[in-house]
């Protein structure tokens, strides 16, 4: 029976100069708010650099940052590209449920259940194909096409999904978690643990909203 509360009006839009702080944005007065609010040429239709970072994905992420009109709606969308053989690495979001639809290409994608039980469940979706990531489980996308990119357009349950990349947050923590801790936890050597923390300290990308 548990849910997010629904919207007591028609809309919300929020008022990012507002030095309130509540869960979401404080309001706008309804007055003020135009058709602006409710829009962003984003231009979804255009490739995206996947050259920019590692992994060769680029994530378009549309939340409530980009469209006031979004704040209290529990909704938002994002473009992600993949390069041949580009990935977008196992990550989460703790406040959404995540539905994939390949516009181009092939993905080969997947998500691995709670403990502990751990399940991984996985599928090689073509274009036309959907597929659901349930909210906070670790997923990926891959693009197992070594020649032609690909496209794929995500929506998600929160104006504001998050995402908490695992080898970022593990291994790119600031300060560092302690390499003798990861060693012990991931039963590895403390000089990989080292390198690891080499790899990842710098940020992954600039993008705003990367990994979806």
């Amino acid at each position: 029976m548990a849910s997010d509360p629904s919207p007591l009006q028609d809309f919300c839009v929020a008022e990012n100069s507002s030095h309130v702080l509540v869960n979401g944005f404080v309001c706008k007065d309804p007055k003020d708010v135009k058709a602006e609010d409710f829009f962003l040429a984003a231009k979804l239709d255009m490739p995206r650099d996947t050259k920019a970072n590692k992994v060769g994905s680029n994530v378009t992420l549309i939340n409530v940052m980009r469209i006031p009109g979004l704040n209290t709606l529990g909704i938002s969308l994002a473009r992600i590209d993949y390069a041949p053989l580009g990935e977008n690495p196992p990550h989460t979001h703790p406040r959404a449920t995540e539905i994939l639809t390949v516009l181009e290409g092939t993905l080969y994608v997947g998500f691995v259940t709670s403990n502990p039980d751990n399940k991984f469940l996985s599928k090689v979706l073509n274009k036309g194909d959907v597929f659901v990531f349930p909210e906070g489980l670790v997923h990926f996308q891959f693009n197992p096409n070594p020649y032609k990119p690909a496209v794929a357009i995500a929506a998600l349950s929160s104006q504001n999904p998050g995402a908490i990349t695992i080898a970022n947050a593990v291994f790119g923590s600031k300060p560092a978690i302690s390499d003798d801790l990861l060693a012990k936890a991931f039963q590895v050597e403390k000089r990989t643990v080292d390198w690891l923390h080499v790899v990842y300290g710098p940020p992954l990308s600039t993008h705003q909203g990367l990994l979806v």
